[in-house]
C-alpha cells in the first residue's frame, strides 16, 4: 500500500466542487493511514475543466475519462457525473484496478446497479474497494441517531417518517436541465433527493424497506430549453420547450423488515423549502428526530424517565466525543454541509488504507435502487403494493 492514494475525479459541477473541498481538507484535519493526492479532474469542455482544475485544487485535467482511468498515476476514481454514465465509468474503473467512489444514486436502473455490484465483487477479490457517496450518513447527529437505535434507547421502532423538501423548480420557466430528463437522471425528485432519505432511514434503523405503495406526480410537464442543453437544441429565438420526463414529487408508504411502518415524501415543489430533510423515529421507549436545517442537533424523547421529567430535549452534537467531531472546533461551534463530504472521504481513506471494505457499499446502494424501482412500479400501477427484494439475495443469485 502506498502512503498516498492518487485521486482522479470525473465531473466538476456541484458534486465535483463538494468532493474537491473534501479531498483538499480531509488530511489536514484527520490523521489517516494514507493521504489523498488530487491528481486530475475530468470534464468534456477543455476550457471549463482547465479552469475548474485551478479553482478546485487539482494538479491537472483531462477531457477523456477513459484516459484518466488508464493512467498509472491514478489509484482512485471519484465519479461525480450524471447518473446515466455511473455504470460505464465505475465498471471500467474497477476493471482497471482502481478504487471507486461513486455519487448517489448508484445508477439509473436496477440492471445497471446489479452490473456495478458484480464488478465491485470481482474487484474486491483483488483488493480493490468501492463505495457509494450517501453523504448524509456522515452528519454527526445522524451517526448519534444510529447509536441511540443500536443501543436500544428507543426500544422497538414502530414508526419512521422521512421527508426531503426543496423548491428550486417551482418556477415553470426554470429551464429543462439534465436533472429533469429521464435518460440522464433516471428519475426526478425520487432519485435525486428521495434516495437520500431511503438510505438514511435504512441506515439509522438497521432495517430495510420490504414493500411500498407509491404515487408520483409531474406538475410542470413542459419547460424552456436551455440554449446549450446537452442533447437538445433550443429554437433560434430561444423560445423552444421540451418535455419533463421525470417526477417532480414522490410519496410512498412502506413497511420495514423489522416491523416498522413508514412514510416518505420527496418533492422539489415545496415552496419555501430549500433543503428540508427531516427524519423522525418513534419507538416503544422513546423517539428521536433529525432536521438538516438544524444539522448539529437532535430532538430526543426518553419515555423511560419519570413522567414529570419527560419531554423532547435538545442534544447539541458538537462535543469532541461525538462521531467525527474530534477534528473540528470547540464544543458549541457548529459545522456545515461541506463537512459531511470531508467525513465521507475520511471514512473512505480509512477503509482503503487499512484494507477494510468501506460503507455504504455498492450492495447497500443497490438496496436503495431496488426501493426506487419498486416506488416507480407501484406508482405506475395505481399505488399497488410492491415488494422490495433483499439486495443480498440478488448478489448471491
Amino acid at each position: 500500500m502506498r502512503d498516498e492514494l492518487r485521486v482522479g475525479m470525473i465531473g466538476y459541477a456541484f458534486m465535483g466542487a463538494a468532493h474537491s473541498q473534501a479531498w483538499r481538507t480531509v488530511n489536514r484535519v484527520y490523521d489517516l493511514p494514507v493521504r489523498a493526492r488530487m491528481v486530475a479532474v475530468c470534464g468534456r469542455d477543455e476550457s471549463k475543466v482547465a479552469a475548474a482544475a485551478i479553482r478546485l485544487g487539482w494538479e491537472g485535467h483531462t477531457t477523456d475519462w477513459r484516459e484518466l482511468i488508464a493512467r498509472d498515476d491514478i489509484d482512485v476514481v471519484d465519479v461525480c457525473t450524471p447518473g446515466d454514465s455511473h455504470a460505464e465509468i465505475a465498471i471500467a474503473a474497477l476493471a482497471a484496478g482502481k478504487h471507486v467512489l461513486c455519487e448517489k444514486p448508484l445508477a439509473n436502473s436496477v440492471d445497471e446497479a446489479r452490473a456495478m455490484v458484480a464488478a465491485a465483487e470481482r474487484a474486491r477479490a483483488a483488493g480493490v474497494h468501492s463505495m457509494c457517496g450517501f453523504n448524509y450518513r456522515r452528519v454527526p447527529a445522524v451517526a448519534v441517531m444510529r447509536q441511540l437505535v443500536e443501543s436500544g434507547r428507543l426500544g422497538v421502532i414502530r414508526h419512521v417518517r422521512a421527508v426531503y423538501l426543496q423548491d428550486w423548480i417551482v418556477d415553470p420557466q426554470f429551464p429543462l436541465v439534465w436533472r429533469l430528463q429521464k435518460d440522464k437522471a433516471g428519475s426526478g425528485a425520487l432519485g435525486d433527493i428521495g434516495a437520500h432519505i431511503v438510505d438514511l432511514t435504512q441506515f439509522v434503523t438497521g432495517q430495510r424497506i420490504a414493500g411500498v405503495s407509491a404515487l408520483t406526480e409531474t406538475f410542470v410537464k413542459e419547460r424552456p430549453l436551455p440554449a446549450a442543453a446537452s442533447g437538445l437544441a433550443a429554437s433560434a429565438d430561444g423560445t423552444g420547450t421540451g418535455p419533463v420526463t421525470v417526477d417532480d414529487a414522490a410519496l410512498f408508504l412502506a413497511r420495514l423488515d423489522g416491523g416498522a411502518i413508514a412514510t416518505y415524501e420527496a418533492t422539489r415543489f415545496a415552496t419555501g423549502r430549500k433543503n428540508g430533510l427531516r427524519v423522525e423515529l418513534n419507538g416503544s421507549l422513546g423517539s428521536v428526530a433529525f432536521d438538516f436545517e438544524r444539522m448539529n442537533e437532535l430532538e430526543f424523547y426518553d419515555a423511560t424517565q419519570p413522567g414529570p421529567e419527560q419531554g423532547f430535549r435538545r442534544i447539541l452534537v458538537t462535543e469532541s466525543d461525538h462521531p467525527y467531531m474530534s477534528a473540528w472546533w470547540p464544543p458549541g461551534h457548529a459545522i456545515g454541509y461541506e463537512h459531511t463530504f470531508t467525513h465521507e472521504m475520511r471514512d473512505f481513506l480509512e477503509a482503503v488504507g487499512t484494507g477494510v471494505d468501506p460503507t455504504p457499499s455498492f450492495v447497500d446502494a443497490l438496496q436503495v435502487q431496488l426501493v426506487l424501482d419498486a416506488v416507480t412500479r407501484s406508482a405506475e400501477r395505481g399505488s399497488a403494493w410492491t415488494s422490495v427484494a433483499p439486495a443480498l439475495e440478488q448478489v448471491a443469485a
